[in-house]
């Protein structure tokens, strides 16, 4: 029940407008999540939780519970073969949606896409993830 309240119903939406985020904004997002799944390849359950951004902590208050959740609901995220970002889109000026491409540890092609947020200090954490098996992705 927990994996509902993480993942969001924003596929429909997600690019339906034109992609506004800077490059600086992409790039932090970007290196914001590629961080996520290296600690996660790595098995650094608490470097993982670190990208996590507070709403989800409160949901996932402990490094256990959080990687308990992405280990038995996002495997293609807690274990990649492969991933590449895809399309991003700004949805406001601290906000951002990141398409990943993932290769899954089954060989199965999956599609990620993260909700960031800008905090306060100026990085972006991860709000959410919403994971999708696909046969035939497009960036």
């Amino acid at each position: 029940m927990r994996r509902a309240v993480f993942a969001f119903a924003i596929l429909p939406f997600i690019f339906t407008f034109p992609a506004l985020a800077g490059d600086a904004e992409i790039k932090a997002g970007q290196a914001t999540i590629d961080g996520q799944l290296k600690a996660f390849m790595a098995d650094d359950g608490a470097a993982a939780y670190g990208f996590a951004a507070p709403n989800v902590k409160r949901i996932f208050p402990t490094v256990d519970t959080f990687m308990n959740m992405v280990t038995n609901g996002y495997a293609p995220v807690r274990k990649p073969r492969t991933y590449s970002f895809g399309k991003v889109q700004e949805m406001s000026p601290t906000s951002i949606i990141q398409q990943v491409l993932i290769v899954g540890p089954d060989g199965k092609d999956y599609e990620a896409v993260y909700t960031l947020e800008q905090q306060p200090d100026g990085t972006y954490q991860i709000t959410g993830c919403s994971l999708r098996a696909s046969s035939a992705l497009s960036t």
